[in-house]
């Protein structure tokens, strides 16, 4: 049976962390982006950072950084995986993944008119751009940084390169069990869809979206 690893991200909270890692939880993620309700300074997440235990990936996500920033966040706590949802180019993400040495995904937010084609170049792109470079992450086009909780089209995800993304867009304890099994995505990404009010995680709905993933994974 295929195990899809599962993120759950925009973690502010020691509990939550906790929450997340009790459910089994592959990666947690932290959101520096200062206009999210979901932001976590470094120094906030230094003082929770000793909940985060061996094998479970602590990814910093970043809108247009600076590598100063970046080195901020990666110096606060054991971050693994560096994630860009800005206007960052191929050069850039390039540039910061290799001044602070961390791999990085690159989100890339899918519009009614994106093709398969659209997503296999960009892949090819940031792979050309940067030995760093770990994937992409597939979320929904808004008019906006940052998810906005809404689906898009999965039928666009090429069949070759499913088993290399991250899906993310409007995931939820309902919807994730038929995403994991039409799409069989490496990974899954949710952080509203697990919230009690922005910013805070609900523990119950964090174990409920594991049990649905690992219920997709085990579809025929």
């Amino acid at each position: 049976m295929q195990r899809t690893r599962i993120k759950i991200c925009g973690i502010t909270r020691e509990q939550d962390l906790r929450a997340a890692v009790d459910a089994g939880a592959d990666a947690v993620g932290f959101v520096f982006y200062p206009n999210s309700p979901r932001f976590i300074a470094p120094e906030r997440l230094r003082s929770i950072s000793h909940a985060l235990p061996p094998f479970v990936s602590g990814v910093a996500l970043f809108v247009n950084p600076t590598v100063a920033q970046v080195h901020q966040a990666v110096d606060a706590a054991p971050i693994a995986l560096l994630q860009f949802h800005g206007d960052e180019t191929p050069a850039e993400c390039a540039a910061i993944a290799a001044a602070v040495k961390r791999p990085f995904v690159r989100a890339y937010r899918v519009k009614p008119d994106t093709t398969a084609e659209d997503l296999i170049e960009s892949e090819a792109q940031y792979r050309a751009a940067s030995p760093w470079f770990s994937g992409l992450l597939l979320d929904t086009w808004v008019d906006a940084y940052g998810g906005a909780g809404k689906v898009f089209d999965w039928s666009v995800i090429p069949k070759e390169l499913a088993p290399r993304v991250v899906l993310s867009g409007g995931l939820s304890v309902h919807n994730v069990t038929g995403a994991v099994a039409q799409v069989r995505p490496f990974a899954v990404d949710i952080s509203s869809g697990v919230e009690a009010s922005k910013g805070i995680k609900d523990a119950g709905k964090i174990t409920a979206f594991v049990d649905a993933v690992r219920a997709g994974d085990a579809t025929p």
